[in-house]
């Protein structure tokens, strides 16, 4: 069956909630999904940019939502989904994919900032997923999808904290998939390598500052929107995990399975700017 075919046969007429959907690859992911007949629940908190997401999507009315989203609030995670829930009844694929990364070395970096990138980056999808999973229980099922990064797998320098907590989002979510595959329920992990985004733009630094300019690594990656194509690929074809992208992470990844002290060397040698 072509690839085609599987990724309408998965999403047409189904409800796709997607974090960070105010830009990058949760933009490509809540554009790509409108092309596929879904509806969407779009989040981030941006709401401007929001509404312009919504406007290209092009789907009628009812069948798309817009819901500002703050990732450090997690407290507010239940009523959001019960906002969610009253107007589609269910969520059939959660897009955990909203974020922020980190720019500064280790000894250079507050802890305040660290604690900020956890909260944003880890526990305030950990917290959207908890709100939604009973409803996905209830069904036997729903698929929760996270994009991670290859520095979920990797840790590279200048970016300690955002490593951290996509490591921490591959233990908590592989965790889950071993426990509620049984019910029907998946969980696939997208590990990007680089993409063309303003997530260095918008990167913090050691004390908090924004990092301001666009990475080398990041402007020589994939765009968004290849990147959305190959990521609902592999949710439609059911893979736990899939490593995206052309760059030296993603050869990386492969390589560190065989001979993990080469990479180590080759990271530590690496110009990640």
């Amino acid at each position: 069956m072509r690839t085609g075919r599987i990724m309408q046969e998965a999403f047409r007429g189904k409800v796709a909630w997607i974090t960070g959907a105010s830009s990058g690859i949760g933009e490509a992911l809540a554009l790509r999904l409108s092309g596929l007949g879904a509806r969407l629940v779009l989040s981030s908190n941006e709401p401007e940019d929001l509404e312009r997401v919504r406007r290209a999507c092009h789907v009628p009315e009812q069948a798309i939502l817009t819901l500002e989203l703050d990732l450090t609030r997690a407290q507010e995670m239940p009523s959001r989904a019960e906002e969610v829930l009253a107007r589609f009844g269910h969520v059939d694929y959660l897009f955990n994919n909203g974020g922020i990364s980190q720019r500064s070395l280790a000894q250079e970096t507050s802890l305040e900032v660290d604690r900020r990138v956890m909260e944003i980056d880890y526990f305030g999808h950990v917290a959207l997923t908890k709100a939604v999973l009973p409803s996905m229980l209830r069904r036997g099922s729903g698929h929760i999808v996270v994009t991670t990064s290859v520095s979920g797998i990797l840790g590279v320098p200048m970016r300690s904290a955002y490593c951290a907590a996509k490591h921490a989002l591959h233990g908590f979510f592989d965790a889950l998939r071993a426990e509620v595959q049984r019910h029907g329920i998946r969980v696939t992990l997208i590990c990007p390598d680089a993409v063309r985004t303003r997530i260095s733009t918008r990167a913090v630094t050691g004390d908090g500052r924004i990092w301001g300019r666009m990475d080398r690594m990041i402007e020589a990656g994939i765009s968004p929107e290849a990147c959305a194509g190959q990521a609902l690929s592999a949710v439609a074809r059911g893979k736990d995990q899939v490593v995206l992208g052309r760059g030296k992470g993603r050869a990386g990844v492969w390589l560190n399975r065989f001979l993990p002290g080469v990479v180590s060397r080759m990271i530590r040698n690496t110009d990640l700017s």
